[in-house]
């Protein structure tokens, strides 16, 4: 039996670009056992990857952190995973130097990595690189075929645990939502302010479409709690501070999500879920939703993202209901 080990640590939407090509090394090897490696914040993202069958997960706050026992404490136990795990075959998705000499030190007689410049990839027996104006997880796929693997239909599925569907289904029925209705669901906030659209703006598009019979859901992290006190006065159901995999759920159960370029919006695709993304034009056309390119929303040349007004994402958001939602707003 194979033994694999993939690696990916950071970010939300960069695991999630593996998800293709970690399918497509399950249909290669059925029967292999197929460990990943990541960071402990996405760690339980990876309980919606069916193909995975162990989650290792490294607390890169504390290698950080300058202090050496947390460092060694934290470093030491998976050095010894790594080494003991009798791998024969490593991917590094990730391709930064540290991983790389992860997957060195695995002793695996294959490793293969994605390069970002000539001067890594030494340590790899096979490498591929990094094409720019490509989509990321065609970079993982990319890296597939260059070790033999030609993956067959690709499969960018997201499998979410029942428990967290019941969960999202507990939050409707307590925001007194009907998951037979159309729902509309609103991330606001991204991990970098510059690709945020204003929020009064989303308020207003959320207004029209409840206006027409929508349910909205807004949704954010923990530390968004604060910002989205307009909506919850607006009178809009608010999931922030909900874990990540609820909020996947709160998602999948609605119709249709709008948002920025971040994470949660790249997991609504992998979930089957249509979104409106709003992207800045100067953004890499490679970080669209996989295979989706059409579902972009960007400004024109030259225009920054913040001057978009909400007429051409009612339109957009229209089209979709139009695709997704055709009998109830007809």
């Amino acid at each position: 039996m194979e033994n694999l080990l993939l690696i990916r640590l950071k970010s939300i939407g960069d695991v999630l670009f593996t998800l293709p090509a970690v399918n497509a090394v399950r249909e290669h090897y059925p029967r292999a056992r197929i460990t990943f490696l990541t960071s402990r914040e996405n760690a339980a993202l990876l309980r919606g990857f069916r193909a995975v069958d162990e989650v290792l997960a490294l607390d890169r706050r504390q290698l950080q952190s300058g202090n050496p026992r947390r460092m060694f404490a934290e470093i030491f136990p998976l050095l010894r995973r790594l080494r003991s795990g009798r791998f024969s075959l490593t991917f590094d998705f990730q391709g930064y130097g540290e991983t790389e000499l992860l997957s060195w030190w695995t002793g695996a007689p294959e490793r293969w990595g994605i390069v970002y410049q000539p001067s890594r990839g030494w340590l790899y027996t096979g490498a591929s690189p990094r094409l720019a104006g490509e989509h990321p997880a065609e970079w993982n796929l990319g890296l597939l075929r260059a070790a033999g693997i030609t993956p067959g239909p690709i499969r960018n599925e997201f499998v979410l645990p029942d428990a967290e569907l019941a969960q999202a289904r507990d939050f409707f029925a307590a925001h007194q939502l009907d998951v037979r209705r159309p729902t509309l669901f609103v991330q606001p906030f991204t991990s970098s302010p510059e690709k945020n659209w204003p929020l009064e703006r989303y308020l207003a598009v959320a207004a029209h479409w409840r206006a027409r019979g929508a349910q909205i859901i807004f949704g954010g992290g923990p530390s968004e709690r604060p910002a989205l006190e307009p909506a919850r006065a607006a009178g809009f159901a608010a999931s922030a501070g909900a874990p990540l995999l609820v909020s996947a759920a709160l998602m999948k159960l609605s119709t249709l999500v709008l948002g920025g370029d971040t994470g949660l919006l790249h997991l609504a695709v992998a979930l089957g879920r249509p979104v409106v993304m709003l992207m800045r034009v100067n953004d890499p056309g490679s970080s669209h939703p996989f295979q989706h390119r059409d579902w972009t929303l960007k400004p024109a040349f030259g225009v920054d993202l913040v001057e978009i007004n909400t007429n051409p994402v009612i339109e957009a958001t229209e089209r979709a209901f139009g695709v997704y939602a055709p009998a109830f707003f007809r």
